[in-house]
């Protein structure tokens, strides 16, 4: 049997290699799919789909993802989505979310999710007055809260492992995205990033995307080990019980499937920042 490659784009996120665990340590049988899998951070993985030869899935921000719709599908798990949480702009001292209006803010990348609902935000309490990203690197994770004391930035807008590391950089909340988006949609979940799929796979899409679901499956039924091996791979989440509350919150039930719910908050949330065409799911 001919072996087929499959090449995966994530981010080195604890819950991209949590959802990724299974095929990376060849704990699932795959078949005839050999599966290289890469890790960048967010923004990069944006822009990766958008080239010519992007990577048969990537992980990638939803609201990144019409910008690529005429090559890829989005699948409907493989996502991370925040019911009542999400990314957060934390500051060196006390603020209010309208103290940001035409504040310099770090940001992880100006495609990510996290930059483009800020900037719904805040086009409300400041009238439209927004803020003026600043896109510092989220790799290392401490370099964000060394921008914000350093006095590069006023504020900075955390997103993955930081989102529970800010209080012990001694941070102050700002505003918690999250939390605005559930107010202001009626209780709907924020989506931030999903998996999408290359349209030209043809006859490989499905088992590809099924594998995908497997490796997902596996490791939420095997998670006291998955946290194990995270914890070996070093990180900012140093403890076990750190790394199980952040895959609490970003490798869940949501990540074995969107729902009906995540599906029309991803509808909502694409509308809101201007796109108005249908989204394209895998079948």
């Amino acid at each position: 049997m001919s072996t087929r490659r499959v090449t995966v784009a994530c981010s080195p996120d604890a819950d991209d290699l949590f959802m990724m665990r299974a095929l990376l340590e060849g704990l699932i049988d795959t078949g005839p799919y050999r599966f290289d899998i890469t890790s960048t951070p967010t923004d990069a993985l944006n822009h990766l789909a958008s080239g010519a030869d992007g990577p048969d899935v990537v992980a990638l921000s939803i609201a990144w993802f019409p910008q690529v719709s005429d090559r890829y599908l989005l699948l409907r798990h493989g996502g991370s989505m925040g019911e009542g949480y999400g990314p957060i702009v934390v500051a060196g001292r006390p603020m209010a979310p309208a103290d940001l209006a035409g504040r310099r803010v770090a940001v992880p990348g100006t495609t990510t999710t996290a930059a483009r609902v800020l900037a719904l935000a805040l086009a409300e309490p400041t009238g439209g007055a927004g803020y003026a990203p600043v896109v510092v690197p989220i790799s290392p994770y401490e370099r964000i809260f060394d921008a914000i004391r350093a006095g590069e930035v006023d504020a900075g807008l955390v997103i993955h492992e930081g989102r529970l590391t800010w209080a012990d950089e001694g941070m102050h909340e700002v505003l918690e995205l999250g939390r605005w988006w559930a107010d202001d949609t009626g209780g709907l979940p924020l989506p931030l990033g999903g998996n999408a799929i290359r349209r030209g796979l043809g006859p490989d899409l499905a088992p590809i995307s099924a594998l995908l679901r497997a490796s997902i499956r596996h490791g939420l039924a095997d998670r006291d080990a998955a946290i194990r091996w995270l914890l070996a791979k070093g990180g900012p989440l140093r403890t076990p019980e750190r790394v199980g509350r952040y895959l609490d919150m970003y490798a869940n039930h949501r990540t074995l499937d969107w729902g009906d719910d995540g599906v029309h908050a991803i509808e909502v949330l694409l509308r809101r920042l201007g796109h108005d065409g249908p989204v394209a799911f895998a079948a």
